[in-house]
């Protein structure tokens, strides 16, 4: 492989698992806390190895009790260093060959292996002289434990997977479901070899290799060449260490085998994630929500105090003066919420009932109804999250709620440019019709004590006293009158306005408490996708 597609290998890896971590970041509290720390130890594992010697490429020797593993060990490797005896299982701990030893020790320390050995030149498997460290590892059907939990984590460790299998175990179905197939991503990083081909008679060596390579097919290893060979006979050896040099010589191993990792981690990630994309917040869900959370909190309650509160006001400061100070003894309603502010004093709550069962009930069904449609189409763990996020405040959503319509400015005390005018003329024709009582009961006084009664002037043979009075009188009640219709025309505008500021309020509530968190969890939801479309990107 040139420097180039080396260091184009290495950016695109190192793409991949920056986009994994960010997923898996975005993926906590939200998924299995098992499949996130299974990708974190990928993660982990994957920083290990490149931190390490990129000289060496590890290639690890995998097979089942009785396959000659250690035998093709010490053939590939042509030394004896590999114990084999027929009790078995003859390996305990792993054993490694090193070719090139500058710098193997760090690698050979994270990889745990204490047994190490220098190899000896071997023609065609270190022709090159490039670094490398072959594995000689327990039986992965090992019955002690200890042996199987060894071949499971250098399993995870190692650049290149060689598995060994044998004529009478090669179809066994626990080796394949078990080792091979978990591995099956690793396509590009794995050897099958079946060896004891001496022990088949030559007509039968080829239907075993085709058998074997129809069952990896099924493994979803088909493109792996299988290599027949024998470690007593030689047989199939030479090509072996070629393919094995051939994969050291092209310095690839590593980052293809950290690949693969980073791809079986995202597709469990995937898995627990599910399928699906949420629909988002759309702005039809939106004045739902702000609608409801406003029915809840009885806006239609404070607007109609509101109406009632300005016509009262309109009453007292246009009606007419001889019984609009009966007024004064009617309750304002804006004053019996406590929405009445005077001057600046604020109001912090609201004098309505708290919020009861009805109206949590309602508040928390609005709240609900608003999650299911952001997150309709999402997975499952996911859906479940954006819901969560929609209910985190509840518990003080209420309260908000109350506090915002207690803090919203109603007008109440902004009075009408008509309402002095009115005053001023009202007061006026009760002064004319006072005036004209006085001088009517002027001229009655002196008729009364037998004194001349000067005659009032006319006009249109209707005395000013009396007209004065009549025209007081009906004035002030015209005025009265059409202040009423005024006043409600005047109330409607004003509440039509409280409703506005009022719903504007409950929804700014809405905003912050429910649609913010649902938005930003949704953001998530997506980052996370995107993140995991990076990790699989090859």
């Amino acid at each position: 492989m040139s420097r180039y597609r080396q260091a184009r290998a290495e950016s695109t890896l190192e793409r991949q698992l920056a986009a994994l971590d960010d997923a898996r970041e975005l993926a906590e509290g939200r998924l299995d806390d098992a499949v996130l720390a299974e990708v974190y130890g990928v993660l982990e594992r994957a920083t290990s190895r490149r931190s390490l010697s990129a000289d060496h490429t590890v290639v690890g020797f995998f097979g089942a009790t009785g396959s000659g593993k250690s035998s093709l060990f010490n053939a590939v490797s042509a030394s004896d260093t590999a114990r084999v005896a027929v009790r078995r299982p003859t390996t305990s701990e792993p054993l490694a060959v090193v070719w090139g030893p500058a710098g193997s020790a760090p690698l050979l320390d994270w990889l745990e292996v204490a047994d190490r050995r220098d190899g000896t030149p071997v023609p065609g498997l270190t022709d090159d002289g490039g670094g490398l460290v072959l594995l000689d590892l327990p039986d992965f059907d090992s019955i002690q434990l200890s042996n199987r939990r060894t071949v499971e984590r250098l399993a995870g460790q190692v650049d290149v997977l060689v598995w060994v299998v044998d004529p009478q175990k090669y179809a066994d179905a626990a080796v394949h479901n078990d080792f091979i197939r978990p591995f099956s991503t690793h396509a590009a990083v794995t050897l099958v070899v079946l060896n004891q081909v001496d022990k088949l008679a030559p007509s039968e060596v080829k239907p075993v290799l085709e058998s074997l390579e129809s069952i990896l097919d099924r493994d979803g290893l088909g493109n792996v060449a299988v290599s027949g060979v024998s470690a007593v006979t030689g047989q199939g050896i030479p090509e072996l260490r070629r393919r094995i040099a051939a994969v050291v010589k092209a310095k690839a191993a590593k980052s293809a085998r950290l690949a693969a990792d980073v791809s079986v981690a995202a597709q469990r990630l995937a898995e627990a994630s599910g399928e699906g994309d949420a629909a988002g917040v759309h702005q039809q869900e939106r004045k739902a929500l702000a609608a409801a959370l406003a029915g809840a909190v009885h806006v239609e309650t404070v607007v109609s105090a509101v109406r009632s509160s300005y016509k009262l006001d309109a009453t007292k400061q246009t009606g007419w003066p001889v019984t609009r100070w009966l007024s004064r003894f009617r309750k304002d309603p804006l004053r019996r919420l406590s929405l009445r502010r005077e001057g600046t004093a604020e109001v912090n709550r609201t004098s309505m009932p708290p919020a009861g069962a009805a109206e949590v009930a309602q508040i928390d069904s609005s709240v609900r109804d608003f999650a299911d449609a952001a997150s309709h189409g999402s997975s499952g763990p996911w859906r479940a999250s954006i819901r969560a996020a929609a209910r985190n405040n509840r518990e003080g959503l209420p309260d908000a709620l109350d506090q915002a319509v207690s803090g919203t400015d109603l007008k109440a005390n902004t009075r009408a440019w008509w309402w002095p005018v009115f005053a001023v003329i009202q007061w006026l024709a009760l002064l004319v019709a006072v005036g004209g009582l006085l001088w009517l009961g002027a001229l009655a006084a002196l008729g009364y004590f037998q004194m001349p009664v000067p005659e009032a002037p006319k006009v249109e043979d209707w005395p000013v006293p009396t007209l004065m009075v009549i025209a007081g009188v009906v004035l002030g009640i015209f005025l009265a009158i059409t202040s009423k219709f005024l006043a409600m025309a005047g109330a409607g505008g004003r509440a039509a306005q409280a409703r506005r500021r009022l719903r504007e309020s409950v929804t700014e509530v809405a905003e912050d408490l429910v649609v913010t968190p649902v938005e930003a969890e949704i953001a998530q939801y997506r980052a996370f996708q995107e993140a995991l479309e990076g990790a699989r990107a090859r």
